[in-house]
């Protein structure tokens, strides 16, 4: 059996966080426990490679963020996913997807 630490297959974090941000707005912590959750604590997704990932979405123009209090009444920073993020959303999963299918065809 693999390690849940293994690393998520290469251009997937962006996918994955632009998914748990579809549901609505979150913080990094909640992004990084929904996938933990949804996966069955198969996808753990470290610090060291969230915040790289949600600022380079910010960047992007793919998610906006804003600063508010957590469930717990501390300061965290607030993603939501923007218009162009919906749009960028579907491009992704469709190559995701893509690749799946040819990864599936070459494993036949």
């Amino acid at each position: 059996m693999g390690s849940a630490n293994q690393e998520l297959l290469p251009g997937t974090l962006d996918l994955l966080v632009l998914k748990s941000l579809a549901r609505g707005r979150m913080h990094g912590y909640g992004i990084a426990q929904h996938l933990k959750s949804i996966s069955d604590e198969v996808l753990q997704v470290g610090e060291s490679s969230l915040y790289p990932a949600l600022q380079r979405l910010l960047l992007n123009g793919w998610v906006i963020a804003e600063w508010g209090a957590s469930e717990n009444n501390r300061r965290a920073r607030y993603y939501t996913l923007t218009a162009s993020g919906r749009k960028q959303l579907q491009r992704e999963r469709a190559e995701f997807e893509r690749m799946i299918g040819a990864i599936q065809k070459a494993l036949a």
